[in-house]
């Protein structure tokens, strides 16, 4: 009899509103933008694209975000974002040509 009771007991909780965790999550979609995003640094690149509306090159901004100092590539980026330049990927690479090259020579 016990076991009649907890099965009636679970019928009357779905009758609640509750329902399955696998019901709620099947009804929910990501949006797929076709790639796979899953270090740090790609997600970094993708998002610097994205800010100097690059996305053409994304693989450089993904690579530059894994083996080039994040600081010299945040102010490049600001340098960038407080620029009304043309071409801001353009502009961007420069700057942080520049940026590189006083990091290698503090002096000059």
């Amino acid at each position: 009899m016990k076991k009649q009771e907890t099965r009636n007991k679970k019928r009357e909780g779905n009758q609640l509103g509750f329902s399955a965790v696998g019901n709620l999550l099947k009804d929910y979609r990501l949006e797929d933008k076709g790639g796979y995003i899953t270090r740090e640094f790609q997600d970094f690149g993708y998002r610097l694209a994205m800010e100097l509306n690059d996305e053409k090159h994304k693989a450089l901004y993904m690579r530059l975000a894994k083996t080039v100092d994040r600081g010299l590539l945040e102010k490049a980026l600001s340098f960038v974002k407080d620029s009304n330049a043309k071409s801001p990927g353009r502009l961007f690479m420069w700057k942080l040509k520049e940026l590189k090259k006083t990091a290698e020579n503090p002096k000059s």
